[in-house]
């Protein structure tokens, strides 16, 4: 997800807070609706990158609106979830050519991750008024959590996720 996801969901909510306060108000500032529609316009820009009138582009690791389900994840794959639900298994990840890094971005959406039980695997999951459930039952709201399995060693070759969550739900499940 990255900075440019935050920064482009937080001018978004910025925007609609503005329009919110002021377009409900007797005197209907016309000049600060315009300014709290440009804020929305460049927090689409920023979390959306190209952006045209009702035409989003996605790649094929992004859900957006839909939901999708992934499989075997490749490494360095980063996968972002917007308004949607995305189902992710990574039970089958194979760690024969080393350690597998990837990285899930969740924003207004939900996100279910499924790994195996004897897997080495380390999560950190950064949250932003949302809900991030690892394996060991910790939840992270607001802030940072980690998870470490029993098999994990930081020398050995692991699964290594990074779950960015701004207003969504990510569960992290063992199987």
């Amino acid at each position: 997800m990255g900075a440019g996801v935050f920064w482009g969901a937080l001018l978004i909510l910025i925007g609609l807070a503005l329009i919110i306060r002021f377009v409900f108000n007797v005197d209907f500032p016309v000049f600060k609706v315009l300014f709290a529609m440009f804020f929305i316009y460049i927090g689409l820009r920023i979390l959306f990158g190209s952006f045209g009138f009702f035409r989003f582009e996605t790649g094929p690791d992004d859900v957006f609106f839909s939901e999708r389900e992934f499989y075997e994840p490749e490494n360095n794959k980063e996968y972002n979830v917007v308004f949607g639900q995305g189902n992710f298994d990574f039970t089958n990840v194979d760690l024969s050519r080393g350690t597998v890094n990837i990285k899930i971005g969740t924003v207004f959406g939900g996100a279910k991750v499924k790994i195996d039980r004897d897997m080495p695997v380390r999560i950190i999951a950064d949250a932003v008024f949302s809900g991030a459930e690892l394996p060991d039952g910790s939840t992270a709201v607001f802030g940072t959590s980690s998870y470490q399995s029993e098999t994990y060693k930081p020398d050995s070759v692991h699964l290594k996720i990074k779950l960015d969550v701004v207003f969504g739900g990510v569960q992290v499940i063992r199987e």
